[in-house]
């Protein structure tokens, strides 16, 4: 019956989110120091990259942006993963070049308390679903103790992860891992007495008791997520 009542309020909750956030295209129209002034405006708290035009087909990522609203972005160093025999760009931001925030929005973590959820999320939106087995393998090769913008944000980076949804006691959270921001919130009442089934751990060694797995209760589980609202 709990089973029951949890899938209700599941899907009462995808009956009103239809979206999710994806990709925003747009361009620089000035610079000053750490900041650019864009063409449209941008969602506070998206990422972005800013990709360089060199001319005769040539173009290429050099820096990375963080939206803060309106038609305003921080600018900072793109810190994708490179080839260590792959020269870094120098190239400063110029007015004229094409910034892309969501770029990998496609891409997306979903951690929720049970099974039920995570298949009525997934199945909702078309997206690229990253498995919570690869974040709790990470999770535990790290030695972390709770979920965390910043292990969402070193997660994301090397898996290139654009979303995280997060199933709190109340609400599913929307983040952008690599800004650190909340930037969605949709009120989901769940039932914190539900019984889960593990479906984060595939693998029999893995130590999942920090996500609650190892109890009958959700509260476990709600206390480590608890700190990304």
């Amino acid at each position: 019956m709990k089973k029951i009542l949890f899938s209700i309020l599941i899907s009462s909750y995808l009956l009103v989110a239809d979206a999710l956030p994806t990709s925003i295209k747009s361009s620089i129209k000035s610079v000053s120091n750490t900041s650019v002034t864009l063409a449209s405006n941008i969602p506070k708290g998206m990422s972005g990259i800013v990709v360089h035009n060199y001319g005769n087909g040539l173009s290429a990522i050099t820096h990375m942006l963080v939206s803060e609203g309106g038609a305003s972005a921080k600018v900072g160093a793109y810190r994708a993963t490179l080839h260590k025999n792959i020269p870094s760009i120098k190239t400063p931001v110029t007015v004229g070049d094409k910034v892309i925030f969501g770029n990998f929005y496609n891409n997306v973590l979903l951690i929720a308390p049970n099974q039920t959820a995570y298949k009525q999320i997934t199945k909702k939106f078309q997206r690229t679903w990253v498995h919570p087995d690869a974040f709790s393998l990470y999770f535990m090769q790290e030695g972390e103790s709770s979920i965390s913008m910043n292990n969402l944000e070193k997660f994301a980076r090397k898996n290139q992860v654009g979303l995280v949804l997060v199933v709190t006691a109340d609400e599913l959270l929307v983040i952008d891992p690599i800004s650190k921001s909340v930037i969605g919130r949709t009120a989901l009442k769940t039932n914190p007495n539900t019984a889960m089934t593990p479906f984060y751990a595939r693998f029999e060694q893995m130590d999942v008791s920090v996500f609650g797995m190892s109890d009958k209760s959700l509260t476990p589980y709600f206390k480590s997520v608890a700190g990304l609202k």
